[in-house]
């Protein structure tokens, strides 16, 4: 977490000369994040290094969701070229941390985090790619792409297309909303003494369905979410939203697709990249994905795991690999 060469020239032209830069977080992405610290001032550095990132999308994005009302951090200061952004210090309260230390105050957490989400749709998608069917199916088959093969399977790839396109009909909305695509709890910020939820890590953000972002938040990779929180939080949307069985549905297909697809991307961290921790998150994600399976709309995508993946494969894909080797 050494700060990148150019950062005390591009602080000092836009007004931090001489602020202190200490670590602050990195992330599965090359993206690495810095607190700059002048007197009683506070502001977050983001290092988004050219060519693996483009901050552009972030800034664009942190904009349109401000102008709306939404509270994304605010842009200080920006140099693409050097991939270099200041940013709104939102603090170190997130809502992981805030409900590990008071588990009363889940419930009304996540019901901020829903609120939210039902606010976003109400806009008019943002000005960005459509999330569709080829992206849809391209996320999917990270799985049989990373995951099977690290674990020593030979897996059915044509059957394994086919099951998701008898499906992905289901994700695809009728009116495209903004997905932030990484709304869950880590990405959440408690602001203020008001506690507003403030919004990170959405330079990744697509136009397609609305249930994407509440499956990131309910079957969320990195903290356990209890059937009965998801259950209760499906309800409090659906009922300020209107939406009925073809929501469930698309929320179910989308849970199914988004876990795969991070099976096969904490696999890809592992094997790639070198960060050996993600593989110990799958089983949490296996679990998730398993419930969703269980829905009736799954059922081609099940058979294929049934055909294909035992449920002795189905877990930590480093200690498999490692127990098979």
């Amino acid at each position: 977490m050494t700060p990148p060469a150019g950062a005390a020239a591009f602080l000092a032209a836009n007004g931090w000369a001489g602020g202190t830069i200490l670590p602050l977080a990195g992330d599965a992405s090359f993206r690495r994040y810095f607190r700059v610290v002048s007197g009683e001032r506070r502001a977050v550095l983001m290092d988004a290094p050219p060519p693996h990132e483009d901050p552009r999308p972030f800034v664009s994005i942190a904009r349109w969701l401000s102008e709306r009302g939404f509270a994304a951090p605010a842009i200080h200061a920006a140099d693409v070229e050097q991939g270099l952004v200041l940013l709104e210090d939102f603090g170190d309260a997130r809502m992981r941390e805030a409900i590990d230390a008071d588990p009363d105050a889940t419930m009304a957490l996540y019901e901020a985090a829903v609120d939210v989400l039902v606010a976003l749709r109400r806009e008019p998608a943002c000005d960005v790619r459509s999330y569709g069917r080829a992206e849809l199916q391209r996320e999917a088959g990270l799985f049989v792409e990373w995951y099977c093969p690290a674990i020593g399977i030979a897996p059915d790839l044509e059957g394994y297309g086919a099951a998701w396109d008898a499906l992905i009909d289901h994700a695809l909305p009728e009116t495209p909303v903004t997905v932030l695509r990484d709304y869950h709890a880590e990405n959440l910020m408690l602001v203020g003494e008001a506690r507003t939820l403030g919004l990170l890590d959405f330079q990744d953000a697509l136009a397609g369905h609305p249930a994407y972002d509440l499956v990131s938040l309910l079957q969320d990779a990195r903290r356990d979410v209890e059937e009965p929180v998801e259950a209760a939080m499906l309800e409090r949307y659906m009922h300020a939203t209107g939406e009925g069985d073809a929501f469930l549905k698309a929320y179910h297909v989308l849970g199914a697709q988004r876990n795969a697809k991070i099976l096969g991307i904490f696999t890809r961290l592992w094997k790639r990249d070198g960060k050996p921790r993600y593989p110990a998150l799958c089983p949490r994600v296996w679990a998730y994905l398993e419930r969703d399976l269980a829905q009736p709309v799954l059922a081609p995508v099940a058979r294929w795991f049934d055909a294909n993946v035992p449920p002795e494969l189905r877990g930590d894909p480093k200690l498999l690999a490692e127990a098979r080797a």
